[in-house]
């Protein structure tokens, strides 16, 4: 008996010491972090966030982000069920806790003296909700402590009832879905008191892994964590046996909600959205911010749909590369059966029914398509969470039956593709190289492949694929700098890289203008005579001496500026450059508005080396399209707080180009709006020069298939890198500006040429934007005058002289007179006049 008074005497004195331990550790904690803590009190008045919304410049919806994807929920609404399956999931003793479970102080004192740290886990509601409002998300000792402590104060201050508000309304739950109320709609399309309770515990479940365990993205696991719950809440108390079987039994049951804006412009949304957030911090997500960007609607959705069709067309011809996925099981329970289970070890772990009745529920949501054999409850949900990425949908094979392809849509849709949608698959073998023509449908996928599909325009099927290339359109107001349309890629739900302000790529020949104004406001002519022959430049060290080649890899001797340009010859160019001379050039470029510091400082600046975004580019074709001004992209027009129209924040101050405005103006009105001029960079004389000569390149260069626009009034230059890794056209008449690329991320060649590539999606989009515009093209400035000259040599011919061709000229900047070659007085005699070349006498 001595020896058991012992124990039980040691056993009271070690708790009391280690009860006091914990209390004196969390006042000591209480004491050294107190100062610190952010107020709880402001839970109290927590406000209901809305949303930042982007519109056009016509007031269309682009864009809402934040609060659009966060119902609020009242605590008194929140169903009991609900409650249970949150409790089950993740606080069981939520309602008789402090905040911290004694289990989890105990445990928290322990860690702390055996090891110096707090870990992580076995947060009750309380701490989530500490943790989600008030702290960082930092896996710290110090945030732990913080933690505890708050959700200790809380406890004091707030209701359990207010402390469950707090939590379900802040809580992700995947998809983009933030709180329980969001998330009901976002996977069930019905108000949260309208779930069942299998729904509801399925939200529940979404905590632990919002990403992995939601029933959009992971249906199979999704029915594994949720029959966890409902076995949890059984044992609880929550729901007898009865209603257990029942709710274990049920179907999976997703219904996505679907929305979307007004004009697809989500790249210009995320610039948008990245404005906001750098002026307003995280108020532009709950403060009502309207932002309004300079986007024309139309031109935007001409923009986006020319780049889609351009990069689907580029695709299909350079072959088929097989199924997105294949042998994709079509029923539920079969693919479960091949699921990972990863991450699901406690649920799978406590009972074996968990498992047993994740598969009867899969087996029970066996669903039937009509055309289609058995159980495609698996089809259906692949189907459901695979996003359509522009026109592309998915689809998955039923049947390949000769030549001819029966696929399954979301929806429930069979449709089927005859040969003329099948037969352009030919296997892709190399960017250049493509395999024969395939006999059947067979040959390019089997059932049960995920394949692409789109409609076409008379309402036939056609196989497609996504592109394995990507591209970039921007379009400018010349005048202001505006940003009138922009897509950054393909589709921004497959990557939200921004490739018109952020991919940094070589521009080749497309650059070339812009040596060529150099060359114009430094007293060259469209006539002055270039030598088209070999370069060699000396390497230094170990590098091999530089030996640039025209595109043809021929030479054509002395050639003039004009020819140089519309035929976009590189020797022509680099001389062009060196006769400038490369530091002239370079502050001429940083005029424009270029990065000096980012532009090569050599000679391969001539042939477009340097490394710049689409937008670059296009601005710079925007000063040669306004006459010589310098402009600045911009595309926020306005910003309002609330739902008023006085509540102005901001405005747009950039600079407008005026061509007519008096020298003494300092500002401009245009379209009702004023903005200050526009400094020139380069004078009207040169800028109309360059305009005649870039016409050139659609009349008879690189640029001929625009001819097909039937508009005299646009102008444009196509640019190719080495091996093809970047195809440009950038083109424009004096009221719209347009940049194409077309490449790889991975900056691999696309095995064409701007020409075959990028002026493609350029037509596609100008077609339209200008149709029914009147042409518009820029007043000839009085010192521009036309002389003839002889072709070969530049020089002016005399009146009365036979032959030559007619250029422009600035009056003060003429060419001299070419030599006769005969004495004026033997020409007089003879009665005929010499030309002046010596072909024209021999």
């Amino acid at each position: 008996m001595t020896f058991i008074k012992r124990l039980v005497f040691h056993i009271f004195w070690f708790l009391v010491s280690l009860t006091a331990g914990t209390v004196m550790a969390v006042a000591g904690a209480a004491i050294y972090f107190g100062p610190g803590l952010p107020d709880v009190h402001q839970l109290q008045h927590y406000q209901l966030s809305m949303p930042l919304r982007v519109y056009t410049n016509d007031h269309k919806l682009i864009g809402e982000f934040g609060a659009q994807r966060r119902k609020l929920v009242k605590g008194q609404n929140i169903p009991p069920e609900m409650t249970h399956a949150l409790m089950a999931a993740e606080d069981a003793n939520f309602y008789d806790h402090i905040g911290v479970s004694p289990k989890g102080l105990a445990r928290a004192a322990v860690e702390l003296a055996s090891s110096g740290a707090i870990q992580s886990g076995g947060s009750t509601i309380t701490m989530q909700v500490a943790r989600n409002y008030l702290l960082t998300l930092d896996q710290t000792f110090t945030r732990k402590i913080r933690e505890i402590l708050l959700s200790l104060q809380m406890e004091q201050i707030l209701g359990k009832q207010q402390i469950l508000e707090l939590y379900v309304n802040k809580i992700y739950l995947g998809q983009g879905a933030y709180g329980i109320g969001a998330a009901a709609e976002t996977y069930f399309d019905k108000p949260l008191d309208q779930l069942s309770l299998p729904q509801m515990a399925t939200l529940a479940g979404l905590p632990k892994a919002p990403s992995s365990l939601n029933p959009i993205a992971n249906p199979e696991r999704s029915l594994i964590r949720r029959n966890w719950v409902l076995l949890r809440m059984q044992q609880l108390g929550y729901i007898d046996n009865r209603t257990y079987q029942q709710a274990v039994q049920a179907p999976i049951g997703v219904q996505r909600h679907h929305s979307a804006p007004e004009v697809q412009a989500p790249w210009v949304a995320e610039m948008a959205r990245q404005f906001a957030l750098e002026r307003f911090g995280d108020e532009a997500y709950t403060g009502n911010y309207r932002v309004t960007t300079t986007i024309d609607s139309q031109l935007q959705q001409n923009a986006r749909s020319a780049l889609v069709q351009g990069l689907i067309e580029y695709d299909t011809r350079h072959g088929w590369r097989g199924p997105e996925q294949q042998d994709i099981p079509p029923g539920l329970a079969e693919a479960q059966d091949r699921a990972s289970h990863q991450g699901l070890e406690q649920e799978l772990s406590e009972s074996p029914e968990v498992a047993q009745t994740a598969r009867q529920a899969a087996e029970r949501s066996r669903t039937t398509v009509s055309g289609v054999e058995g159980d495609v409850s698996n089809w259906v949900q692949v189907l459901d969470r695979t996003p359509r990425l522009g026109p592309l949908q998915p689809a998955i094979v039923v049947a390949d039956n000769g030549q001819q392809m029966k696929v399954l849509l979301k929806n429930d849709q069979v449709v089927t593709l005859d040969w003329d949608g099948l037969k352009w698959a030919r296997e892709w073998k190399s960017p250049k190289w493509r395999g024969p023509v395939p006999d059947t449908a067979a040959d390019i996928a089997r059932r049960g492949d995920m394949v692409r599909v789109m409609q076409q325009e008379d309402g036939d099927w056609r196989l497609a694929q996504l592109p394995d290339a990507e591209a970039a359109i921007v379009v400018l107001d010349p005048q202001t700098g505006a940003l009138r349309a922009l897509q950054g890629g393909f589709s921004f739900q497959r990557s939200q890289y921004n490739r018109a302000t952020q991919a940094q790529r070589q521009p080749g020949s497309n650059f070339k203008p812009f040596i060529y104004l150099a060359a114009l406001e430094n007293g060259m002519t469209p006539a002055t005579i270039i030598n088209d022959a070999p370069i060699v430049q000396e390497g230094v060290g170990s590098q091999d001496d530089w030996r640039p080649e025209n595109a043809e890899r021929s030479f054509g001797g002395p050639t003039r500026l004009r020819v140089g340009l519309y035929r976009s010859l590189n020797l022509v160019t680099i001389r062009v450059l060196r006769s400038i001379g490369l530091d002239q050039t370079l502050d001429f470029l940083q005029r424009m508005g270029f990065d000096r510091e980012r532009l090569p400082h050599g000679l391969s600046l001539a042939l477009g080396s340097a490394n710049l975004t689409p937008l670059e580019i296009a601005r710079g074709y925007a000063e040669i399209a306004n006459g010589g001004f310098r402009v600045q992209p911009w595309f926020i027009s306005s910003v309002h707080k609330g739902d008023s129209d006085d509540n102005l924040l901001s405005a747009p101050s950039s600079p407008a180009a005026c061509r007519s405005c008096d020298p003494l103006d300092s500002t401009v009105t245009i379209d009702g709006r004023t903005y200050p001029i526009a400094e020139r960079i380069a004078s009207p004389e040169s800028v109309y020069l360059l305009h005649s000569i870039m016409r050139d390149v659609i009349e008879k260069g690189t640029g001929q298939a625009a001819r097909a626009l039937n508009r005299s009034d646009i102008v444009g230059k196509t640019g190719t890198t080495n091996d093809q890794r970047d195809a440009w056209f950038s083109g424009f008449n004096d009221s719209l500006v347009t940049t194409v690329w077309v490449g790889k991320d991975s900056n691999k060649t696309i095995a064409e040429y701007g020409s075959q590539a990028a002026l493609p999606i350029w037509m596609k989009f100008m077609g339209p934007a200008l149709e029914g515009t009147p042409e518009a093209t820029p007043p000839q400035p009085e010192d521009i005058v036309r002389v003839r000259i002889d072709p070969d040599t530049g020089k002016r011919l005399r009146d009365g002289e036979q032959g030559g061709i007619t250029e422009l000229f600035r009056k003060d900047n003429l060419p001299p007179y070419q030599k006769r070659s005969v004495q004026p007085e033997l020409e007089d005699e003879s009665g005929s006049q010499g030309t002046g070349s010596y072909d024209a006498i021999f």
